[in-house]
Order: C-alpha cells, then structure tokens, then sequence
C-alpha cells in the first residue's frame, strides 16, 4: 500500500469515526439556535424590566420613608403644642 493509499485510508476512517460527533455537534447547535438562546433572551428581559420596576419602586420606598420621617416629626411637635395648651 502507498502512502497516498495509507492516508486515504486514514482520512476515510476519521471521516466515519468523526461523522457521529459532527451530526452531534450540530444537534446541539441547532438546539441552541432554536430553543435555549431565544428562552434565555426571554429570561433575561423578564429580569431586566423587574430590575427596573424595583430600582423605581426603591426610590419611591426611600421618598416615601423621607415623608413619615417629616410626618411624624409634625405630629410629634403638634401633639407637644396641643398638651401645651390644654
């Protein structure tokens, strides 16, 4: 046998030995292409707009906090007048 002959051999023996993991590997493209990369898109807009929701809804929790901190200071200051006078 020649060495070109050898390395044909050879060649065509890798081909059928590789052929199973090819159509494998594309499997698993196709399967990511299709299916897991839209659904982790999906996913990740779902986090991101609750992200966005919570970091407004943070800064109203923190306006609001603010306001009682006020709203109790006047009671407080109101109450202290009303005994005052009665």
């Amino acid at each position: 046998m020649t060495d070109n002959e050898l390395l044909l051999s050879i060649s065509e023996l890798l081909d059928k030995k590789l052929k199973p993991l090819d159509d494998r590997t594309k499997q698993v493209e196709l399967l990511l292409e299709q299916d897991i990369i839209p659904r982790l898109q999906n996913i990740e807009s779902c986090y991101t707009s609750t992200y966005r929701r919570y970091a407004v809804s943070s800064e109203e929790l923190d306006a609001l906090k603010a306001d009682m901190e006020i709203i109790k200071n006047v009671i407080a200051e109101h109450s202290k007048k009303l005994k005052e006078i009665s």
